[in-house]
């Protein structure tokens, strides 16, 4: 590989003996192509041992676990870190991975303040029946004991966006070690939370970063007991059957406005869960529903989005996601095939717009379907891109499956029921709620803990 620049930050592998830079390393580029880090690759021998240390490991104590990841917190929230500050981490983040500045900042203070409620999220998620501890009192008649399912997780982290990172740490608060391979996309977010969980008191045998080619990324999983993997459809299929995998893919959030509700009285609301927090994640939304005929919805909709300027990510007034021009020009031309047959309102001739320097802002699409049913409403995109259907009661909730995320702007008290009963919907938001909300505590796709942990029955007398 070429040189780096003389700035550019170098990202080691943070393995048992503590930071390891490699010989092997992969550049990342921001969205102009300019090179600003390289990251270190490790091969299977070094991830082998790491995981094998990982496992030889020892378990602080709860308390202790609770108190160091509330201080690494605050470290990666505010301190300088590997020689970088909190400030230059985030332009990094944005420069990179294409989003907004202040989204970057909002969620890096959404991590920290996770984080510190990181053991009480993990408590809502056991059962009420089950006790902590094999030597609480209520064991001697009997009684289900929590428990963890093994003792070494490993993460294949996401890149499209920081937020993510803000669950895995409840991995260690329920005491498992934990190992993590960055994307090459977006290293940044997951070595700096691994450089100030160690800060904070982790040791190197209980927290590691290591970042492999592809190659070598199921040495993770296999040196682990539980393993979480985020991608797209393709990663689901590939773990779908594995019991020790999570997959994590895309959101396909939807939003359903029933013949009672007017629009218009919501349009912030359904603008918002599109392009908020750069339209970029599993939670935006990707289709709306809406009774009655669509267009008035579409047209007021493009409207809003149009008049929003073009940024680089950097400018604190940026709204929209940006991307080399390259992979810029690949999304349009998906979105463009995928869109044939559909109305467009906004984006019907693309959605790019280039900034000069290399990159492209990815501007909104707006698309009007003509069926609940039409392929196109499950279509989901790293940009604010919306496809808009006409919903009746005689299509039911069918169109509505497969979704993350699905607020239900209804007074229909039956049709909540029957969103909530149907497994394929992770969450269901009732009302003026825009679908990326989330808050600490609640599940995402369900409780991580759920995956982490069992019950076991304990009795003794």
């Amino acid at each position: 590989m070429a040189n780096p620049d003389a700035d550019a930050v170098q990202l080691d592998a943070l393995g048992p003996q503590g930071a390891f830079r490699s010989r092997s390393r992969t550049a990342v580029h921001d969205v102009a192509g300019r090179e600003v880090a390289e990251l270190s690759l490790v091969p299977s021998l070094f991830v082998d041992r790491t995981m094998k240390s990982l496992h030889r490991a020892s378990t602080p104590p709860v308390d202790d676990r609770i108190g160091m990841i509330s201080r690494a917190a605050d470290l990666f929230a505010t301190a300088t870190l590997s020689d970088q500050s909190a400030e230059a981490y985030e332009h990094l983040v944005s420069r990179v991975g294409g989003i907004p500045i202040s989204v970057v900042r909002s969620t890096t203070r959404a991590i920290a303040a996770r984080m510190k409620k990181a053991h009480h999220s993990v408590e809502r998620a056991r059962p009420t029946g089950a006790v902590r501890r094999w030597d609480d009192p209520l064991t001697r008649t009997g009684r289900a004991v929590w428990t963890r399912r093994g003792s070494v997780f490993a993460v294949h982290a996401a890149g499209n966006h920081p937020g993510p990172h803000s669950l895995w740490p409840e991995a260690l608060a329920l005491g498992y070690r934990v190992a993590v391979r960055p994307s090459r996309r977006e290293p940044f977010t997951p070595h700096r939370l691994v450089t100030a969980l160690r800060a904070a008191g982790f040791g190197n045998d209980q927290v590691a970063l290591l970042p492999t080619d592809h190659a070598t990324a199921d040495a993770l999983l296999r040196g682990a007991d539980l393993g979480l993997v985020y991608g797209g459809d393709d990663v689901v299929r590939k773990y779908a059957a594995a019991p020790s995998v999570l997959p994590q893919g895309p959101g396909r959030s939807k939003i359903l406005l029933t013949e009672e509700m007017s629009w218009r009285d919501h349009l912030d609301t359904i603008v918002d869960s599109v392009s908020g927090k750069g339209g970029t994640g599993c939670v935006n939304t990707t289709a709306v529903f809406v009774a009655g005929d669509p267009a008035p919805l579409c047209e007021a909709f493009a409207e809003r989005l149009s008049s929003v300027p073009s940024l680089p990510p950097e400018d604190p007034r940026a709204v929209f996601p940006v991307q080399p021009l390259a992979t810029a020009k690949a999304f349009e031309a998906h979105l463009l095939h995928k869109a044939s047959g559909a109305r467009p309102w906004l984006g019907g001739d693309g959605v790019i717009d280039e900034l000069g320097d290399g990159s492209a802002v990815l501007r909104p699409a707006v698309h009007q379907l003509d069926r609940p049913d039409a392929p196109q409403a499950s279509v989901e995109l790293p940009l604010p891109c919306v496809w808009v259907a006409p919903w009746t009661r005689e299509a039911g909730i069918g169109p509505l499956r497969n979704s993350l995320v699905l607020t239900a702007i209804t007074h229909d008290a039956h049709l909540v029921e029957q969103l909530l009963e149907d497994p394929s919907i992770s969450n269901v938001y009732v009302g003026d709620h825009p679908t990326h909300w989330m808050e600490s505590g609640m599940p995402h796709d369900g409780y991580l803990a759920e995956f982490l942990m069992r019950c076991k029955s304990v009795i003794r007398g």
